[in-house]
């Protein structure tokens, strides 16, 4: 009897690991809204030196483009403190670093925002350390602390936390986001600062060292689930691509092709899944081959257009990963607007970055236990794909 009761016991707590969703909201995109405002040519002409190439953290400063998150959609809510502050960031798998505006910043940039105060929240503890984390043209500036972090059901004590004092320019006043929580390998933090999922995994509160995400174009229904992989939305069998550097989530695309020619990643090349890059960024000969495929010419603000009534003639691009073949059909790598349609292709980085583009085509599986990365045909794209052995996996729902 006693070891029934600690068998349900043990499924009790594995069923509640497995089951941590987080929501991620789509909004407008800080593109777009610096377009309204009639500040986007200013923004581009200021960062035009600024690539899409993200860096490593070095010592005590993280590298990371400001740019890279001009197109972003997709944001969650977290808690830190105690009692909890809310805030809303973007889980970031293209950097390590956690931090949010203080109430120490009093630009009109962080008075935007929700700005997190340390004097209300008894679990505070300043860490004496700086933060910096560089975005080309300027910096994040602030401190590192420790606090009680709450994403969806699972608490992380003593997590460090960065404090943001000084925002570059007013490029985040406009922003739907107050900050940035990074899901890659610990490389691209500063020294001081331990990423939360890799506290989540030491500390043994998810039931696998893995994450996934799920988006759509809708502007609710998109999920990060922690621990587990969410069986609702596929059917299959999961494909694996080993991580090649553990910095970002970097694996090998062996090549893209159009119609069986290759057009880009001739021989191979470097990439990475970046769920803060809404586009897919690449070589800038790679880059031009695929808009010239594709029919597109170069437009305003750094984006190429299409003729919206070609659409349907448009082909469809296959990247090649690991020996499995990814189609993206035109209406995934198309961005259609009321009167306009861009490409999804942008220059700026010598690594290929696969952003939510191909992340919304492809449910994707970040596994640090065994480094690497799931990647899965979504059912709305009436493609198959999911599951793997020795993973948790969470039910469909009763119909």
């Amino acid at each position: 009897m006693r070891c029934f009761v600690l068998l349900l016991a043990v499924l009790a707590i594995s069923q509640s690991h497995a089951l941590t969703r987080i929501p991620l909201h789509k909004g407008k995109s800080l593109r777009n809204t610096l377009k309204e405002h009639g500040l986007l040519e200013d923004f581009l002409r200021t960062h035009q030196s600024e690539f899409t190439e993200k860096g490593f953290g070095t010592g005590i400063v993280a590298s990371e483009p400001l740019t890279n998150y001009l197109d972003s959609e997709y944001f969650g809510t977290i808690y830190i403190g105690t009692p909890p502050q809310e805030f809303t960031v973007v889980f970031d798998t293209g950097s390590s670093e956690l931090w949010v505006p203080s109430v120490y910043c009093n630009s009109r940039v962080c008075q935007k925002h929700h700005r997190f105060d340390p004097s209300k929240s008894f679990t505070f503890q300043n860490l004496s350390k700086p933060l910096f984390v560089q975005y080309g043209t300027g910096r994040v500036q602030g401190f590192l602390g420790y606090d009680t972090v709450t994403v969806s059901d699972i608490t992380v004590t003593h997590q460090t936390v960065g404090l943001s004092t000084q925002e570059p320019g007013d490029i985040f006043v406009f922003s739907p986001f107050d900050g940035i929580l990074g899901l890659s390998y610990p490389s691209l933090a500063s020294k001081y600062s331990v990423p939360i999922f890799d506290n989540m995994m030491n500390r043994h509160l998810v039931a696998e060292d893995l994450f996934s995400v799920y988006m759509n174009r809708n502007d609710q229904g998109s999920m990060l689930t922690l621990g587990a992989i969410d069986q609702s939305y596929f059917v299959g069998s999961l494909h694996w691509v080993p991580v090649t550097v553990q910095g970002y989530w970097q694996f090998t695309v062996d090549r893209i092709t159009i119609n069986d020619e290759v057009v880009a990643c001739q021989g191979g090349c470097p990439a990475f899944l970046d769920t803060g890059t809404a586009l897919l960024a690449g070589p800038g000969g790679d880059i031009l081959n695929i808009q010239q495929a594709i029919g597109a010419v170069q437009g305003h603000y750094g984006l190429f257009k299409v003729n919206c009534w070609s659409l349907g003639m448009m082909p469809t691009i296959v990247f090649e990963i690991h020996g499995r073949k990814f189609p993206l059909p035109p209406s995934a790598y198309i961005n259609q607007e009321p009167g306009s349609c861009t490409s999804g292709f942008k220059f700026g980085s010598q690594m290929w970055i696969l952003g939510d583009v191909f992340i919304r085509e492809f449910y994707s599986v970040f596994d640090r236990a065994n480094n690497r990365i799931g990647t899965l045909l979504i059912l709305h794209a009436s493609l198959n794909v999911i599951s793997s052995e020795k993973v948790p996996v969470i039910p469909k729902p009763q119909e």
